[in-house]
């Protein structure tokens, strides 16, 4: 079978985007997707983005989400952003507003002057049970507006603050990121059985109340030079410590997002806003082989 496709990057976080509404792939295999992900044979990404048909009357469009690993996930932030350049590229749209499905919720993304995207990303999900995220037998202590947990590993114990941006994440506050041991302790924080869907690790150095610096060892991809729902992520929960203040400037090694969110003394928090570059890189068609 042959594809099309188009290679794309939000802050460094590089994608593998792909018309399925021209293309018929309903048989894909997850060994195909992660050939095509694949950095030595394949085409080479952190994650695909399938762009499909929406189901719902409320969304001009619906994506996917494929792991380096041939996964699916929820969602991605740097991917979204992506999203939008591919489909106004392609003149799927002229909007520069689109609304759109991704898992079960829907976003709103905004293309804004300088090649940059803004994107509504909702409400930051701190209710454990949906992250998900089970804090049986484990220590815990109550900083601020959130409780942070004492996660056991076989390296060391962290503590870290769950949050899901549709999906979930575990967030840690380090003294350094670039000393962080994020490719000895990301695997193991990932597949912890407190967190029972797996998540994303993320290694927070905060520089100032509105500037940090960032490092996310992702589900099924490993780590990347930058993750929109792990910057969300990480500023609200540098927030609920009262750490931060918003706005919030994340430095990830392949660039800077900008993460604007405000807690509600109600115990609510708005929804998160997040603002940053996607760009694309070259388009190409390869032969898929059967796997």
């Amino acid at each position: 079978m042959q594809l099309h496709f188009t290679k794309m990057h939000g802050a460094g976080n590089d994608f593998i985007v792909i018309d399925g509404i021209h293309q018929d792939l309903s048989d894909m295999s997850r060994a195909q997707w992660r050939f095509l992900a694949d950095r030595q044979f394949g085409i080479g990404a952190d994650q695909i983005l399938l762009i499909e048909k929406p189901t719902r009357p409320d969304a001009e469009f619906k994506y996917r989400i494929i792991n380096h690993d041939g996964s699916e996930v929820e969602q991605c932030g740097n991917g979204s952003r992506c999203f939008v350049r591919f489909v106004r590229e392609k003149n799927l749209t002229d909007k520069k507003q689109i609304k759109v499905e991704v898992a079960h919720t829907l976003l709103t993304l905004s293309e804004k002057d300088h090649g940059l995207v803004e994107v509504n990303m909702g409400a930051p999900i701190l209710d454990l049970p949906i992250i998900p995220f089970n804090p049986k037998d484990l220590e815990s202590n109550i900083v601020a507006n959130t409780t942070n947990y004492l996660l056991p590993t076989p390296q060391g114990s962290f503590w870290i603050t769950p949050v899901s941006m549709g999906n979930p994440h575990a967030v840690q506050v380090v003294d350094s990121v670039d000393e962080a041991p994020v490719l000895l302790t990301g695997p193991l924080i990932e597949h912890h059985p407190s967190f029972p869907a797996r998540v994303n690790a993320g290694f927070m150095q905060i520089i100032d109340r509105q500037t940090i610096r960032l490092r996310v060892f992702e589900r099924g991809s490993g780590e990347t030079l930058s993750c929109g729902t792990g910057a969300c992520a990480a500023v609200v929960a540098g927030i609920l410590q009262g750490l931060l203040d918003s706005p919030v400037a994340v430095h990830t090694k392949g660039g800077e997002l900008l993460i604007e969110w405000q807690y509600l003394t109600e115990g609510v928090g708005a929804n998160v806003m997040m603002t940053g570059p996607a760009a694309t890189v070259f388009e190409g068609k390869i032969d898929v082989p059967s796997l």
